[in-house]
């Protein structure tokens, strides 16, 4: 029972100081889940996300879920699910509530435009860290500039980018594994 209630504040802890999505939460879970509990290493959150990107839901959910499950089984699944959207859905009762009352106060469109700029530097933050963890040879290199590219130009969904990357990546992989055995 003390797992699932670590594992619900953790996560309520990072869902309630953390804005703009899973993304922007990278670092915070970075440091609570991996420096803070070892409940999971930086590669497996970083696999979590990944995983996260091609199943239906938000990505912190699902991150959540995987490491949760991870610890103390559907229980911790639940605990930490539960913890990581309690935050938001008080917020967000709570800002529904009173929005429409001050939303046209030009003190909170500059706070919200304050906001936007914090999400997009924690979110480059959080890209920065993963292409240093994944980038990690020449054939990976090649994959991150093709995908930069086909995401910026948004000719490809980025769930067909994620499945062709990751058959890419195995490929590449047996390739590699064949070569070895030559």
């Amino acid at each position: 029972m003390n797992l699932l209630a670590e594992l619900f504040i953790a996560f309520a802890r990072i869902g309630a100081f953390t804005f703009g999505g899973g993304y922007a939460m990278l670092p915070m879970i970075k440091r609570e889940i991996v420096e803070k509990h070892h409940w999971a290493s930086e590669q497996e959150v970083l696999d979590y996300f990944a995983i996260g990107q091609v199943t239906p839901g938000i990505i912190a959910v699902n991150t959540a879920t995987f490491i949760g499950y991870k610890m103390a089984g559907v229980a911790g699944g639940v605990a930490a699910t539960v913890g990581v959207i309690f935050p938001s859905v008080v917020i967000i009762s709570i800002v529904a509530a009173f929005f429409t009352s001050f939303a046209d106060l030009p003190v909170v469109a500059h706070a919200f435009n304050g906001i936007r700029a914090c999400v997009c530097v924690l979110i480059l933050s959080a890209v920065y860290d993963m292409a240093k963890k994944s980038v990690i040879d020449f054939p990976a290199a090649i994959i991150f500039i093709a995908v930069a590219a086909a995401a910026a130009m948004n000719i490809i969904s980025p769930f067909f980018l994620v499945v062709i990357s990751g058959a890419f990546g195995v490929v590449i992989q047996l390739i590699k594994a064949r070569k070895q055995v030559k």
